[in-house]
C-alpha cells in the first residue's frame, strides 16, 4: 500500500498574542494554494502599543526568538515576524531580529517592514498615505522614519487607540472611511500599518475607485512571504493589487 505524503511551503509567522484579524485573514489569502502552501502561527505577548517602556519591552528578542525556535519544528520554508514594530523603531530593529532569527532556527527570515520596504522602493513611493490605529506618538515616529528614507508622508490618519486588541474591533467600513480620506490627496500609495487592522478587505474597492494603491500590512506581508517561498502571489485575489505587485518584482 502506497501513501502520498503531503509537504507544501510552509511559512511561520510569529503574530501578537492579541491579534484576532491577522490569522484569519492570512489564511484566506493562502486559501487558492489548497495543499501546496500554508501558514503557521507563532505568538508572543503583546498587548499595548504606546511608547511606554512596558510597551517597548514586549518588543526584546528573547520571547520572539523563543517564539520563532517553535515555529521551526514545524519546519517551515520562513519565518515572518507579522508585525509592524519597525515602523517607529526602525528597520535596524527587523534586520538584527531576522539574523538572530535566522541564526538560531536555522530558517530564513523576514519581517512585514521588511515587506513593505521592497515594495514601496519598487513602486518608486516618493508620497505615502499613512493609516493606522496608533497614538500620535507612535504616528509621528512613523513619519519621521520615512522622512528618513525619503518617503514624504502626504497625508495621515490615525484612531488614537493604544490597543492592541481593540485594534481588529474597528469593522472594515470604518478602517475604509479612513483610507479614503488619505486617498483625496492623491498619494502614490497608502500604507495600513498594523496586523491586526482591517483594510485588506476595502483595499481592492478602494483601488478601483480612487486608482491609489493600497498596501495593507497582512496583505504585504502575506504577498512577500509568498513570493519568497517561491509561490505566485498573483494567484491571489480579491485583497487589493498588492498580489500582482509582489508578483511582478524583477
Amino acid at each position: 500500500m502506497s501513501v502520498d505524503l503531503i509537504d507544501g511551503a510552509r511559512v511561520g509567522m510569529l503574530t501578537p498574542s492579541s491579534n484576532t484579524a491577522l490569522e484569519p485573514y492570512t489564511a484566506a489569502m493562502f486559501a487558492p494554494f489548497g495543499e501546496e502552501a500554508s501558514a503557521h502561527f507563532g505568538r508572543f505577548r503583546v498587548v499595548e502599543i504606546s511608547m511606554s517602556e512596558a510597551s517597548q519591552t514586549q518588543f526584546q528578542n528573547a520571547p520572539i526568538l523563543e517564539a520563532a525556535e517553535r515555529l521551526a519544528e514545524a519546519k517551515p520554508r520562513l519565518i515572518a515576524w507579522n508585525g509592524t514594530s519597525a515602523a517607529w523603531l526602525g528597520l535596524d530593529k527587523d534586520r538584527a531580529l531576522c539574523a538572530e532569527i535566522e541564526r538560531v532556527t536555522g530558517v530564513r527570515a523576514t519581517s512585514t517592514m521588511l515587506a513593505y520596504d521592497r515594495i514601496l522602493r519598487a513602486m518608486g513611493v516618493k508620497r505615502l498615505g499613512l493609516v493606522t490605529p496608533y497614538l500620535g506618538e507612535i504616528q509621528s515616529r512613523i513619519i519621521k522614519n520615512y522622512a528618513a528614507q525619503g518617503i514624504e508622508i502626504a497625508a495621515e490618519a490615525r484612531l488614537e487607540d493604544r490597543g492592541n486588541y481593540s485594534f481588529a474591533t474597528y469593522p472594515p467600513e470604518q478602517v475604509g472611511g479612513m483610507i479614503e480620506q488619505v486617498a483625496e490627496a492623491k498619494p502614490d500609495a497608502i500604507a495600513v500599518v498594523c496586523t491586526n487592522f482591517r483594510g485588506a478587505p476595502v483595499a481592492e474597492r478602494i483601488e478601483r475607485e480612487t486608482g491609489v494603491p493600497v498596501l495593507d500590512s497582512i496583505a504585504v506581508t502575506a504577498a512577500h512571504c509568498m513570493r519568497e517561498m517561491g509561490l505566485n502571489p498573483a494567484r491571489v485575489t480579491g485583497w487589493g493589487s498588492v498580489f500582482q505587485r509582489f508578483s511582478d518584482l524583477p
